[in-house]
């Protein structure tokens, strides 16, 4: 009899093992849902908290109010490859052309008229002989080229030129009106400094500085705008808050013309 209990006792145990061990399961596999609901929402809270990226950047400040490249400014074209040094032996060559023609008007003292026929006398005498020479020496004559001006660059520049002087003539006649006292003001001194830079050289030299300047002010600050913009920025809000003071102290006293005219159809 003890026998057979002592050999019921393993069945038994077994048994227990097999209950204890599937209840053990149980307990992992729910345990383990468990991890795994409560590690969820932690992964969906780390998520939820990173940073969205910035989709929207600060606009930098730039002289003028400019929001396209320097080289779009100037219209992009051939124009702009020749102010902006993009072809460095084109833009050297138009530099070199016109401080020539500076030096032979201002320094040499040469007029207009008379170099243009002195021009046209010596390249006539030379292909006249030239082309009268060949047949001497049995060579072709010089081939001259059949020279047209085109139509369509011409119409573009008139075109360009007649609106310009269009918004120059709006401009003029609105601030004649008495409606804008800034631009009214800063006319009157940009004209008044022209004025007094005219009086100290003529025209010819007054155009081949702003020539020269064209070819040296775009292009050294497209290469330093990024150090340039910021002093800018801060030249302008100083002079900014200085014209808000003489405006408050003696602009808002001096009575205006009518703020708008009626426009006619």
């Amino acid at each position: 009899m003890a026998e057979h209990v002592e050999n019921s006792d393993p069945k038994g145990e077994s048994l227990m093992e097999k209950i204890a061990d599937k209840f053990h399961g149980d307990d992992s596999s729910s345990s383990s849902e468990s991890d795994t609901e409560t590690k969820k929402p932690v992964v969906k809270s780390e998520v939820e908290a990173e940073p969205e990226p910035e989709t929207l950047k600060n606009k930098v400040w730039r002289l003028f109010g400019r929001e396209k490249p320097v080289h779009k400014v100037f219209g992009g074209g051939k124009l702009a490859d020749v102010f902006l040094w993009r072809n460095k032996k084109i833009s050297a060559t138009v530099l070199g052309g016109a401080t020539a023609i500076w030096v032979l008007f201002e320094l040499l003292e040469y007029h207009l008229l008379t170099l243009i026929c002195h021009i046209l006398i010596i390249t006539l005498a030379v292909l006249f002989l030239w082309s009268n020479a060949t047949t001497f020496i049995n060579k072709k004559p010089p081939h001259i080229p059949e020279v047209h001006l085109p139509e369509g660059p011409i119409l573009q520049v008139a075109s360009a030129l007649r609106i310009e002087i269009n918004r120059a003539l709006d401009l003029l006649r609105e601030i004649a009106s008495g409606r804008e006292l800034k631009k009214f003001l800063a006319v009157i001194a940009g004209l008044w400094i022209l004025s007094i830079v005219g009086s100290w050289c003529n025209f010819l030299t007054l155009f081949y500085i702003s020539f020269v300047l064209l070819h040296t002010i775009p292009v050294l600050y497209e290469k330093y705008e990024d150090k340039v913009d910021p002093l800018a920025e801060k030249a302008m809000h100083e002079i900014k808050k200085q014209y808000a003071v003489f405006d408050a102290k003696v602009l808002s006293k001096i009575p205006r013309g009518p703020l708008k005219d009626k426009k006619k159809d």
